[in-house]
């Protein structure tokens, strides 16, 4: 699990290509410091396993499923990445609740300057839009976003100064592909939503309390 709060902006050092998979080392020091062989580590929000690391790199397996529905097999050498250790117990929640399984990906559609911030418009799936509301939460390429608006396809966030300068959200370009993870929360009210729609369709609530019973925060955990 991680907050969405970005410690560093990391460098892809080598990309190696395996099947449908590849292998990514990454340059970096905030987060080499207590980084263990087995941890997670998300990586432009998503959550992969170190499988060796150095004094000053750290290498990741990125399998298939995960090319296919982030933007990490875009990355070359060079390339800029935001990372953020797993959450520890006892540290503050400063983002909201991340998994790191990233939902999709999106497009950046326009970079508007305001008087003190930025607003970005991303378009993407409407299924994913179908999860947000206005002042809601939402992670691109990692880092936990306050939605300002939302419609059908598309949701803009507000991005200041110092999240520009902190993450690889300033560095971006309208036309530019980016991770998009929804509300766990969202998501788990959606489907309870659904089911209970259903049970009052086919005229029974007992299978929707079975189905309450059965999540019990069960994707929290």
């Amino acid at each position: 699990m991680f907050t969405g709060i970005i410690e560093e902006v990391g460098q892809v050092a080598a990309v190696e290509r395996i099947g449908g998979g590849a292998r990514l080392t990454i340059a970096a020091s905030v987060v080499m410091d207590d980084l263990k062989v087995g941890d997670s580590i998300c990586v432009n929000g998503a959550c992969l396993t170190v499988i060796r690391r150095s004094a000053s790199q750290f290498q990741v397996d990125v399998m298939e499923e995960t090319m296919l529905r982030t933007n990490l097999g875009f990355l070359r050498v060079g390339d800029k990445v935001n990372l953020e250790r797993a959450l520890k117990v006892a540290d503050r929640l400063g983002g909201h609740f991340v998994q790191g399984h990233v939902d999709d990906t999106g497009v950046i559609a326009s970079i508007q300057r305001m008087h003190r911030s930025w607003l970005m418009k991303i378009n993407c799936n409407d299924r994913l839009t179908q999860f947000m509301v206005p002042k809601g939460s939402v992670a691109v390429d990692g880092v936990s976003l306050t939605t300002v608006d939302c419609g059908k396809g598309w949701f803009t966030v507000a991005l200041i100064p110092h999240t520009l300068s902190a993450t690889t959200l300033g560095m971006k370009r309208v036309g530019d592909v980016i991770n998009i993870e929804v509300d766990l929360l969202a998501k788990y009210l959606h489907k309870l939503l659904q089911s209970y729609l259903a049970m009052q369709t086919n005229g029974s609530n007992e299978r929707l309390i079975e189905l309450l019973s059965d999540i019990s925060f069960q994707g929290l955990s």
